[in-house]
């Protein structure tokens, strides 16, 4: 398919970006979403949506023009229609993916479902106003549908059926003729108002407006917005009113302790004790008498009786975490004190009935577990009475911009700083980021950025995961002649562009890699090597010609 940047050209010498014959501007994306806040704040919700539904609408209108004059050039129908998709993507708008696509010009036929990806329009509203119930891209819904119109002809209208801003992992369009909708509320969005009269006549004031339309961003106790999340808060909030035991399923560092503490703290025993244990952590020959308490003398170094979990527990909540990794042995005695309410300390022949309430938590699969002979299946459906299953990072992206502002938040006032938000670029590498750690690994990647970044200033992304390039860039590069040519050198050129331009002589960058190697490798040559793309005895070889202690 052929590229929108072969039609894209940067004049410096006269300050134009020409796309074809339609000039283009090149904006900063927070300053638009300043503006568009500004709007909101000013104008209200419902004349805010219009008005920026309208501005994408022209936008579209333009685009769609071009899309139309390489259809008449003899480009096939789609291919000239996907276009549009590539030129918002090239405009850094949006990355559209298309799931289904049918056009029939001469039945006037057409319908489209696509999904948005790194949204501007969404990524400004979540910053702004959190995430709330309505979906966030208009100005990109009104580019869609003047792009489709101008296309086909005839007015095409999208709607927003998914969005990030909502907490979906996703942006989600579907596009159809406009009356094909029977939606005259929503068309209204489309129709012109010029309404800059009316609040003259009627003297309504911003105050009035700011009132009558204020946005609803999400305010959850826990930090989360996507729908897996609230799926798991929804089970967690309805076992919060009640005794019932609660098993917490999900991978290391999801925020399975995070969720047991919301539990208890919301819950009847809220004045209560909440002690938590980690199963795991814990020796095999101590674990009992940490979990029950221990008499005087019960075994040898017992000099003094001791008060286990289960005791100080009491009128509380006990927190079992990584239960999974508790001895067989500790097994049958846990589940006694669990289905009697009555424990024995280590060395004592009396009995005390304790009040507490059990949430255990694993990261492990205790049904495999159990066919291991691992784990008591006895045990396992005493504790399984009402599980939830906290999902990883990875699978709730619509959460990391909420988690990442609060632990800005906590960690500014720890250090005592003020950052400055994250720019986009540290942005979408959190997004990007697989997390393998979850929220804790998250969590110790702001604290990091906020130790390292400036005071005042905005969190870059080498403060977030070290001097490593950011991936995902598009290729294309300004040439000297001011024309967008594509190439395979990428932002690696434009590095070494840089390095050339200070005058950095190869010896010097070649000596700066290998050292920086050997330092991130903690001085083992092998790993160095690796890093580098060489073998071991190369990288031998030029450390000692260049000097360089091993």
């Amino acid at each position: 398919m052929q590229s929108p940047l072969s039609s894209l050209k940067f004049s410096t010498a006269s300050g134009h970006i020409w796309l074809d014959e339609e000039r283009m501007l090149l904006l900063h994306a927070r300053a638009l979403g300043a503006l568009r806040k500004e709007l909101f704040d000013s104008l209200g919700v419902e004349r805010t949506r219009g008005l920026l539904v309208r501005m994408g609408y022209a936008s579209g209108m333009r685009d769609g023009a071009y899309a139309v004059k390489r259809r008449r050039a003899g480009m096939q129908t789609n291919e000239a229609f996907l276009l549009g998709p590539k030129l918002h993507a090239v405009e850094g708008v949006v990355q559209v993916e298309p799931i289904e696509l049918s056009i029939d010009l001469a039945r006037n036929h057409f319908y489209g479902e696509f999904l948005w990806r790194n949204s501007w329009e969404c990524e400004a509203d979540v910053q702004e106003y959190g995430h709330g119930e309505d979906p966030a891209c208009w100005t990109q819904i009104g580019y869609a549908s003047g792009y489709s119109s101008a296309f086909m002809g005839s007015p095409i209208v999208y709607k927003e059926i998914e969005c990030r801003a909502q907490g979906d992992t996703h942006c989600r369009i579907v596009g159809q003729p406009a009356d094909a909708w029977q939606d005259e509320a929503y068309l209204n969005y489309f129709a012109p108002h010029p309404f800059a009269g009316q609040l003259i006549e009627y003297s309504i004031g911003l105050e009035h407006l700011r009132s009558s339309s204020t946005r609803k961003p999400a305010n959850q106790p826990l930090a989360g917005a996507s729908a897996a999340f609230q799926a798991a808060f929804e089970l967690l909030r309805s076992a919060a009113g009640s005794p019932i035991t609660v098993l917490l399923q999900g991978e290391t560092g999801v925020g399975k302790e995070v969720f047991a503490r919301w539990l208890h703290d919301n819950g009847e025993r809220a004045k209560g004790p909440f002690i938590a244990v980690n199963c795991g952590a814990i020796p095999a020959d101590l674990i009992e008498a940490e979990l029950f308490g221990v008499e005087k003398g019960a075994y040898t170094g017992a000099h003094l009786a001791r008060s286990g979990r289960f005791e100080r527990a009491n009128g509380g909540t006990l927190f079992l975490d990584e239960i999974g990794d508790l001895p067989l042995a500790i097994q049958v005695k846990l589940l006694r004190a669990l289905q009697s309410g009555e424990i024995e300390r280590l060395g004592s022949e009396k009995s005390q009935r304790v009040d507490v309430r059990i949430v255990a938590a694993t990261n492990v699969d205790l049904q495999k577990a159990m066919q291991d002979g691992r784990f008591r299946p006895d045990l396992y459906y005493r504790l399984n009475t009402f599980p939830i299953t906290i999902p990883p990072l990875r699978e709730r992206r619509a959460d990391i911009p909420v988690l990442a502002s609060r632990f800005l938040q906590k960690y500014g006032g720890l250090y005592g700083k003020k950052p400055g938000g994250l720019t986009d670029r540290a942005m979408q590498e959190l997004l990007n980021h697989h997390w393998p750690g979850n929220v804790r690994e998250l969590e110790n990647v702001i604290e990091r950025a906020v130790l390292l970044s400036p005071d005042g200033e905005s969190i870059e992304a080498t403060h977030l995961f070290g001097q490593r390039l950011p991936g995902g860039d598009c290729p294309g590069r300004v040439a000297d002649g001011g024309e967008v040519v594509e190439g395979e050198g990428g932002e690696i050129d434009l590095v070494c562009g840089d390095l050339i331009e200070r005058n950095v002589p190869l010896g010097t960058l070649e000596q700066g890699m290998m050292r920086v190697a050997m330092q991130r490798a903690g001085g083992n040559l092998s790993k160095a090597a690796r890093l580098l793309g060489i073998t071991r005895a190369q990288l031998a070889y030029r450390l000692k010609r260049e000097g360089i202690p091993v």
